[in-house]
């Protein structure tokens, strides 16, 4: 896979991808070229079995400082010749006039990384504000820089929180702690941010990227790739489901087909007092029930 873009950097190295936003002089200010390149990013590190799990960063003194409002015309790079209607948005979302001109850039971002199979991790190194702070939602840890500041500060420029925030925040911090970030929109301390459970942890600023690549080498050492890619699916998805009868559903044939394959050699492995050999690949190996919501198109 070759990761070669404009706005972000890509370092693979041990199996972890390091993706570093990288407009610095603009404190990595979003924009719509930078949502497609890490689509793109998340795509490919999808597909690549070389790829364990991915750390996001930001180059300099910020994260993200939300959408670049400096760009000419409409900021967010929406067609306002256009009246888009719910209808829409169910049957055309992916026709080019809907995908390109309607499509919130944010959210095409956040569901590329929800859809994907490896652990994600934001080392957060500076302020993250708007699109900065709603990008790391769906990422399945947040580390942060002690003085780094997070903001959801959408009612400050009149609009409101996207990227899919409305689905995932709530369910990080609960709802009456959304609901008073959100309205407010200021900007909170790292430590406010920990309190209430949005970041795995704190650290000096220096530390952030190697506590973020310490972490992630240690959920992919003796890890199985198929079990840890259908962890991941499971707890985000099924987490959402109505009963727990749903989720046992899904839960009986993962192990089904898992306790076939890596299940076996992970079994054989603790009784025989070695280290696993795991063989199975995200690309090829995923149980045939994967994805079980396929039906559902709205979330692709």
């Amino acid at each position: 896979m070759q990761y070669s873009f404009k706005t972000v950097k890509c370092e693979l190295e041990d199996r972890i991808l390091v993706v570093t936003l990288s407009r610095p002089e603009r404190l990595n200010a979003f924009t719509v070229t930078m949502a497609d390149e890490l689509v793109e990013v998340f795509t490919q590190a999808n597909a690549d079995d070389d790829v364990g799990a991915v750390i996001v960063t930001g180059a300099g003194r910020a994260f993200c400082a939300g959408m670049d409002l400096a760009v000419e015309g409409n900021v967010f790079g929406l067609d306002e010749s256009v009246q888009p209607t719910l209808a829409d948005m169910r049957e055309r979302l992916h026709d080019p006039q809907i995908e390109r001109g309607v499509r919130d850039t944010g959210g095409r971002v956040v569901l590329s990384i929800f859809a994907c199979n490896k652990p994600v991790i934001a080392a957060i190194n500076g302020d993250a504000a708007g699109v900065g702070a709603t990008m790391t939602l769906p990422m399945d840890f947040r580390i942060a820089a002690e003085g780094a500041r997070i903001g959801f500060v959408f009612a400050k420029i009149g609009i409101v929180p996207e990227a899919c925030s409305s689905w995932f925040l709530p369910r990080l911090v609960g709802m009456q702690r959304a609901l008073e970030w959100c309205y407010l929109g200021n900007m909170l301390s790292a430590s406010e941010c920990l309190s209430a459970g949005l970041l795995r942890s704190v650290v000096p600023q220096h530390e952030v990227l190697n506590e973020a690549r310490g972490f992630a080498r240690s959920l992919l050492v003796n890890r199985s790739a198929v079990a840890v890619a259908m962890t991941r699916q499971m707890l985000w998805r099924n987490a959402s489901l109505p009963t727990p009868l749903d989720a046992h559903r899904i839960d009986s044939l993962v192990v089904f087909y898992l306790s076939q394959h890596d299940g076996r050699e992970g079994i054989h492995a603790f009784l025989e007092k070695r280290r696993p050999q795991f063989q199975g690949r995200p690309s090829t190996d995923l149980p045939p029930i994967y994805p079980w919501w396929d039906d559902d198109r709205s979330n692709s």
